[in-house]
């Protein structure tokens, strides 16, 4: 099976394994690294990556131009901060960090970085580029304290497929760079159908592994889920289903690990929700449902027609941008129903129905919780480009170690057999292998994710659901049926059961 079968660690580097957690172990190699490349231009580079393993998770958001990329973004904030139109801005890969002042720094193609100025009045940030092009700036960098920015930087990237070959260059470059590790950790890909240069995209940033970009630190959202049926309300039950037949499609999990669909506009507008659009949206409700049914059939018939409703033209056309017709129509439908009787209600509702909630759901069990791992791969990636790019007396040593990590740790050998199970590598009954992937964190790391319990499972149902998990697998491991690659995920669906109950035990 490529990528899964390693050499057993030594009993002196399982014994460390067992004492030291992977960031540290992560940790000592590179300081080992910066002891060897001391006084050389990787020297800076090294340090960079040391720190960047104390740092938030960095999550990229890509996709298609016009995929809804800035709004997820804001959405996943809670603030409007990415411009979302199409100015000259979103033509640069931008970064947004907590911080605790507010700062917008241009890093230049040439030269040292630069301070801009910058404005926000009731919506996204806007920035002064000055005597800069946009062509001229390698990245922006926003700094903006963010309860939400805390454990995460979010990196917006450029649409791919945009008609400017340079402006699509700038996200692969990015996320797929030739010569070094993707500065990011994890990507979010967005897609309004899956289009050929998605598939393209994602192959270029999968591998089979442990080091590099694989389905594991990828997720796909169906974004601007809500069209998808024309904003008719039952659009995010369509959504959905077609959301689940891509994330059992064999092509598309060799991509990524699921696909969430997103009504990103609704869940942008439910985190910046005002009194003043809850009292409008109260007088459409107040209509008969008749009429708020004909104003409500099209874009044009609701900013233009019924005056009597007492809005003007420009504020329906800011309701419009803000909620889009499903939006309009479900708030409708809710207001009317007394389902919500308050701004703070109505917002809580549509991020549930926006599912975003499912998506902070999905981010927190696939990548949060694999913090230390998917932040250790990505600093062994730029270890081992390090030391195959240029050699050194003593880069032989810190290459040993890195393998010896990659093979040793054991939530790097689960990651080898996820990336193997959704390639097609390790196959088997769909009962056992859904039981597998589950079991090796594939839909979470927590324990009741991994023995597929609900969340409010009693202590003794775990243990009797690990124990007899425990006894399955090493049947299966020992088996001389079973097939070469099935022991391999086998034994490594074992070692995760034995973690289970060692984190029982000693908790």
């Amino acid at each position: 099976m490529k990528g899964t079968e390693s050499r057993p660690p030594s009993a002196g580097a399982a014994a460390h394994g067992a004492r030291t957690s992977l960031i540290e172990r992560t940790r000592h190699v590179l300081g080992q690294a910066v002891e060897v490349y001391h006084g050389t231009p990787q020297e800076r580079r090294l340090t960079a990556v040391r720190d960047r393993l104390d740092e938030p998770l960095r999550v990229a958001i890509a996709g298609r131009i016009k995929a809804g990329k800035s709004t997820l973004l804001n959405a996943l904030v809670g603030d409007r901060l990415a411009p979302t139109d199409a100015g000259e801005c979103t033509r640069v890969v931008t970064w947004y960090q907590d911080g605790h002042t507010y700062q917008v720094l241009a890093r230049p193609q040439q030269g040292p970085p630069r301070q801009l100025r910058f404005s926000r009045e009731n919506g996204a940030i806007e920035f002064d580029l000055a005597d800069l092009s946009v062509d001229d700036v390698a990245q922006l960098e926003v700094t903006w304290p963010s309860q939400a920015l805390r454990t995460v930087t979010l990196i917006d990237t450029p649409g791919i497929g945009s008609l400017s070959e340079q402006v699509s260059q700038r996200s692969w470059h990015l996320l797929v760079p030739d010569d070094e590790e993707t500065p990011a950790d994890a990507v979010v890909y967005l897609m309004r159908h899956l289009h050929s240069n998605d598939i393209d995209f994602l192959r270029a940033f999968h591998d089979m592994e442990v080091s590099r970009p694989n389905p594991v630190n990828a997720i796909g959202v169906l974004s601007r889920a809500d069209e998808i049926a024309v904003g008719r309300l039952d659009a995010m039950a369509s959504a959905r289903r077609i959301a689940g037949r891509l994330s059992v499609n064999p092509s598309v999990r060799r991509l990524v690990q699921t696909v969430v669909p997103v009504a990103g506009l609704l869940a942008e507008t439910a985190g910046s929700l005002t009194e003043v659009e809850f009292a409008q949206l109260r007088r459409i409700s107040d209509l008969p449902a008749a009429q708020s049914d004909q104003l409500l059939l099209s874009a044009d018939r609701f900013v233009q027609s019924m005056p009597e409703l007492g809005l003007t033209s420009i504020e329906r056309e800011a309701l419009l941008g803000r909620f889009g017709l499903f939006g309009l129509r479900l708030c409708t439908v809710m207001l009317r129903h007394g389902t919500c009787t308050k701004a703070t209600e109505l917002a809580r509702e549509l991020t549930e129905r926006s599912g975003l909630a499912q998506l902070r759901e999905v981010l927190g069990s696939l990548f949060f919780e694999r913090r230390d791992v998917l932040k250790s791969r990505s600093a062994l990636l730029a270890l081992a480009d390090i030391t195959r790019v240029d050699p050194r007396p003593g880069s032989e040593h810190v290459a040993a170690l890195v393998e010896e990590v990659t093979a040793s740790a054991h939530p790097f050998n689960e990651l080898r057999v996820l990336a193997s199970l959704r390639a097609g590598w390790v196959t088997g009954r769909p009962a056992v292998i859904d039981e597998l992937e589950h079991l090796i964190g594939g839909a979470g790391a927590a324990p009741h994710q991994r023995l597929r319990l609900p969340p409010d499972a009693s202590e003794r149902e775990l243990d009797e659901a690990t124990d007899a998990a425990l006894a399955r697998w090493q049947r299966r491991a020992e088996n001389p049926l079973t097939s070469a690659e099935m022991a391999v995920a086998a034994r490594v669906a074992v070692r995760s059961c034995e973690g289970l109950i060692a984190e029982r035990r000693f908790r």
